[in-house]
């Protein structure tokens, strides 16, 4: 946050989306989009990064001499092991029907420039991969070789727009374009006129609808 370090930490809930504060300045900042609502840097906003939402597994094959933030032993037994299913017996406190998604359907969120688009995880995970054109920019959602990790990346090679298709009879995963190149799950060709090239990657947000529908009201919903 311009060149600041915060240091934050939970201080309430708002629908189920924590809201927390900064040790340094009190200011209260909302989870979801990462802006200030109240306090010194009210208007100010986080930075989001890129985020993966991959399994252990593939993360570990990617980085074997990755590090894992292990908890703290002395406070084991007060760590949440069920969260997802403790909290999905809740009711939500704000409800959005007549789209065809239930309020606790789980979705990919996306939003570049003024646009926000929500992709149904089931559907994302039973048409991987998924090419589309959110807020003017090409997009591809990509779901990895264990059928469970998701990665989201720009689909454009300087200003050409690059289509993928899975490739047919491959032994492990590969994703190929109408060059003919290949590419793997980190979004880089491995063979190919465009090989040695890697895609951009972008956030997305994996949520419950009611959440995103909540915080993007004029999100649309991918249907295909």
């Amino acid at each position: 946050m311009q060149n600041r370090v915060l240091h934050f930490y939970l201080a309430g809930i708002n629908n189920q989306n924590f809201l927390m504060r900064d040790r340094e300045t009190g200011t209260w900042w909302q989870q979801v989009s990462g802006l200030a609502l109240f306090g010194p840097l009210q208007g100010a906003r986080l930075e989001r990064v890129v985020n993966d939402e991959i399994t252990f597994a593939s993360w570990k094959s990617e980085f074997p001499a990755g590090q894992v933030l292990a908890p703290i032993a002395k406070f084991s037994d007060k760590y949440e092991k069920d969260w997802e299913t403790s909290v999905g017996k809740l009711p939500v406190v704000v409800s959005f029907p007549g789209q065809g998604l239930a309020d606790r359907d789980v979705i990919i969120g996306l939003s570049l420039g003024n646009e926000a688009r929500a992709y149904p995880l089931a559907t994302v995970l039973k048409q991987s991969p998924i090419q589309d054109q959110v807020g003017g920019v090409p997009i591809l959602l990509a779901v990895g070789p264990d059928k469970q990790s998701l990665r989201a990346f720009i689909s454009r090679d300087g200003d050409q727009r690059l289509e993928f298709f899975q490739k047919p009879g491959a032994a492990d995963w590969t994703l190929i374009d109408t060059s003919g190149s290949e590419w793997n799950f980190k979004g880089c060709a491995t063979s190919g006129a465009k090989s040695g090239k890697c895609l951009e990657q972008i956030v997305f947000l994996k949520d419950y609808w009611f959440d995103w529908r909540n915080y993007h009201p004029t999100t649309s919903v991918y249907r295909h």
